[in-house]
């Protein structure tokens, strides 16, 4: 079991990793050797996942997410296998962190009978201001 969060703990099973050829440089071994890493974790049929995180890691996914609901995330930033495991599995469990997180419920609230009084005051203060700029013919 790998702890994510406090509230959740995913399988090691449930994590299936693939490893392809890379694109980009890496000399002679670009050709030869599979570094990058393609890291699945199937959302939907997760049981270690509530259902709250489950539906906020599914929007936060994006484009990420398979119709099939699994997340693929692609890793190939760097030259070895292990070092791009390493990032596509902190990258998942980096998104279901955030995706654990509660959204905190907006209220709505209203001014306080002071605050309308301040900005009350402080309009007629910049229409005074402005009123002593204009040039007044009648003044002479």
């Amino acid at each position: 079991m790998i702890r994510i969060t406090p509230r959740v703990a995913i399988d090691e099973s449930e994590l299936v990793e693939s490893f392809v050829r890379a694109s980009g440089p890496g000399g002679q071994n670009v050709n030869k050797l599979s570094t990058a890493v393609q890291l699945r974790f199937d959302v939907r049929n997760s049981p270690a996942l509530p259902e709250d995180v489950r539906e906020r890691l599914e929007k936060l996914a994006g484009s990420r997410l398979t119709t099939e609901g699994v997340i693929v995330i692609a890793a190939q930033r760097f030259r070895t296998q292990e070092r791009n495991r390493e990032d596509a599995r902190e990258r998942l469990f980096e998104l279901i962190r955030e995706a654990s997180i509660r959204p905190v419920i907006r209220r709505a609230t209203r001014p306080t009978l002071a605050s309308k009084k301040r900005r009350l005051e402080s309009k007629s203060r910049r229409s005074g201001v402005k009123a002593l700029r204009s040039g007044r013919p009648d003044a002479d």
